[in-house]
């Protein structure tokens, strides 16, 4: 069973979607991949975003549930997403950011500079500066994630003896690891409590992490009932296939095959362009698309 590489996807929700698409497209300017809808409630979209290569380790999905109270950040979710920048390109962000009205915080993840800010939704975000050179400033994928853990020593061991992921650092506040794959995403699990967290805009509802392929899948679902997990059936997803749980800390983890992706129902370069449903649904598409706002 090979050792998890990188975060396969961050699932959140938000409110409007159109909203929605207008922040991460015009602000982030990350590319819309995928419009479909949510497999298990298809009156809600699920709206998928990544680089403008669609890159592995960029993937960023959201249900957006207009005119529902926010919800409340807290313990068993995902808290702070963060997106890696090149270096160098900090200062092109803090103007896109001015010239868009977001307010940022600038401060540090760790040893790298970062702008700290919110979506239109509560959603909390970093941008942090990498080490990679490239020619564009966009958004090379993900950096890392914050996980708020009801069980900050427990998480942190499910990460390392089950996932394989890097402790780079523990200090008073906080735990620091890193998957051990080229991306090397990185997690940071603060040692504060928190209250219960609610589902509501302006939260994550699950982290995924990438595994191989199928046979990978089904070995790690073994090894968690095998140490008194409770993971879920599998699920076919379209484009991954995958088994959820919850962790040690409460947090939801999904954990989703590599393939067979985003071009099985669209060619590259029409992704995100129209509506795409699971053959479950095709039967009903006039109806799902009659209660389904049009996305500009």
């Amino acid at each position: 069973m090979k050792t998890i590489q990188h975060i396969h996807h961050i699932s959140a929700i938000v409110g409007n979607a159109q909203e929605n698409v207008d922040f991460y497209r015009d602000v982030l300017q990350l590319r819309l991949i995928k419009q479909t809808v949510n497999f298990d409630d298809s009156s809600v979209y699920h709206l998928y975003f990544a680089n403008q290569k669609a890159d592995d380790g960029s993937l960023m999905t959201f249900f957006p549930w207009d005119e529902v109270a926010p919800g409340q950040k807290g313990s068993g979710q995902v808290g702070r997403i963060a997106f890696r920048l090149p270096k160098g390109s900090l200062d092109y962000w803090k103007r896109r950011l001015e010239v868009h009205q977001v307010s940022y915080k600038e401060s540090k993840w760790f040893d790298h500079q970062a702008l700290f800010f919110q979506d239109r939704h509560g959603l909390d975000l970093a941008l942090v500066e990498g080490d990679e050179v490239a020619e564009e400033v966009a958004i090379l994928g993900f950096h890392g994630a914050e996980l708020l853990s009801s069980n900050p020593e427990g998480s942190k061991d499910f990460l390392t003896a089950f996932m394989g992921l890097d402790l780079l650092a523990e200090t008073e506040f906080a735990y620091h690891l890193a998957t051990i794959g080229v991306l090397g995403h990185e997690i940071i699990i603060p040692k504060y409590s928190l209250d219960k967290g609610t589902w509501g805009p302006g939260t994550v509802h699950h982290i995924a992490w990438n595994v191989l392929d199928q046979e990978e899948l089904v070995a790690y679902a073994q090894l968690f009932k095998n140490e008194g997990y409770h993971p879920t059936s599998e699920r076919d997803r379209k484009y991954f296939r995958s088994i959820y749980l919850r962790e040690a800390g409460r947090i939801i983890y999904e954990f989703a095959t590599q393939g067979p992706g985003m071009t099985v129902d669209e060619p590259f370069e029409e992704l995100g362009k129209s509506l795409q449903l699971p053959k479950v649904f095709e039967n009903r598409r006039a109806a799902i698309m009659e209660k389904l706002k049009p996305l500009k």
